[in-house]
């Protein structure tokens, strides 16, 4: 049996997984609500709309990512290539996410948009590390299982 902890997290993302889909694919309406109550939602639907949706998908596709490598770890085998690939997939949706976010910069600046494309700029920038970093103790693993 795995720990509280462990259990905890899986259901978290599990959770996060299934509610981002829930209010990705609500936006329409969302956005729609809170232009009733602040107009820069409202003069700036369609564009709200498309930039929300994009980072809606591409943390969804994270969220993802996240699943598939805890499976791993709840298996207890987490050096894997696949994690390795699952850590390459989430720097580039990170890095999207900073890009479609630097987008708002034109409709709307705030000190909020900045720090989400710095904090999504620095989780590119670890997940790509950590590729490395799992990338190498993979190979390492390997070449120890092929020398018992």
């Amino acid at each position: 049996m795995k720990d509280k902890l462990t259990l905890f997290t899986k259901y978290l993302l599990d959770f996060m997984f299934f509610a981002g889909i829930a209010v990705t694919a609500t936006l329409p309406l969302s956005i729609r609500v809170f232009g009733n109550y602040n107009s820069y939602f409202a003069d700036n639907y369609y564009s709200l709309c498309v930039i929300f949706f994009l980072s809606g998908i591409f943390a969804i596709l994270i969220i993802q990512q996240l699943r598939r490598m805890f499976r791993t770890v709840i298996d207890d085998d987490c050096f894997i290539r696949e994690n390795v690939v699952s850590l390459e997939k989430m720097s580039i949706y990170s890095f999207f996410i900073a890009v479609i976010t630097a987008c708002r910069l034109f409709i709307y600046l705030t000190p909020a948009v900045l720090i989400v494309i710095l904090v999504f700029v620095i989780a590119g920038l670890f997940s790509r590390v950590l590729a490395g970093v799992f990338d190498k103790a993979v190979t390492y693993k390997l070449e120890n299982d092929l020398t018992i």
